[in-house]
């Protein structure tokens, strides 16, 4: 469907303030209905990882503790935050994966509606109908976007423990960036946008994608916060797309 450019204000030149529009955007009439879908999957699935978490976290540290001899029992004191923070990892990383996949189809159907409302332009193929066939695809990008991240998150995550204050810093980067491509990808894909040509965009817009997704990365951080963080995002980055992106991206598949 070819866009018309229509004369729109710009919300803001700083991708960070896209997050605040996203909460504003999540509980307006005619979007809020389709928060509800994503959040009760983030909801559901977050109540089980904290669940899963403090189960094996345990088991695993009396595991340990009956490995260690007698002279080292005290290590129990070291162990507890690092096996904490291993195995809050794991799950993060596994259930944050399985979420958005499961979410996925609904995440997109979530951005179709927040660009509507924007725009007023209707897309051709959308709603739920144009969802359920889209399923494939949408499952398909998610899994382009785990093989994109899962080699970055090792090297990252060695940097993170082997290079004191940079390490920490360049992950902090990284994970900005990914929230930012797990959320904006939504309206690119909608939009046919090949998952190279997506990045390459984002990457040209590098401060505000940065700032938008580090500011989502805290605020999913944080509990009770986190569980409204998926539609959030998704709305917020939708608007950054139709103020500051779309346009471009059109051009650039011409």
């Amino acid at each position: 469907m070819k866009q018309q450019r229509m004369s729109m204000p710009v919300y803001s030149e700083f991708g960070g303030s896209y997050v605040a529009r996203g909460f504003e955007l999540a509980f307006q009439k005619g979007v809020r209905r389709y928060v509800w879908i994503p959040l009760l999957i983030n909801v559901v699935l977050f109540s089980v990882a904290i669940y899963y978490t403090f189960h094996y976290a345990t088991m695993w540290v009396a595991d340990l503790k009956a490995w260690l001899p007698s002279y080292l029992q005290w290590l129990e004191v070291l162990l507890w935050p690092l096996v904490v923070i291993g195995v809050v990892l794991v799950f993060a990383l596994t259930f944050t994966s399985v979420a958005n996949i499961i979410a996925s189809p609904f995440n997109s159907l979530l951005a179709e509606k927040v660009e509507y409302k924007l725009t007023g332009i209707a897309p051709v193929d959308g709603g739920i109908s144009g969802m359920v066939r889209d399923i494939p695809r949408i499952i398909g990008r998610e899994l382009q976007k785990i093989i994109y991240f899962l080699p970055r998150i090792i090297g990252f995550g060695l940097l993170l423990l082997f290079v004191p204050i940079i390490g920490q810093l360049l992950w902090f980067l990284f994970g900005g960036w990914m929230m930012t491509i797990q959320y904006a990808d939504y309206p690119f894909d909608n939009h046919k946008v090949p998952f190279r040509t997506m990045r390459a965009e984002l990457w040209q817009r590098s401060g505000k994608s940065l700032s938008f997704g580090c500011i989502v990365a805290v605020l999913a951080s944080i509990p009770v916060v986190n569980l409204v963080m998926i539609p959030v995002a998704v709305c917020g980055a939708t608007a950054m797309w139709v103020d500051h992106i779309r346009f471009a991206t059109n051009d650039t598949m011409k």
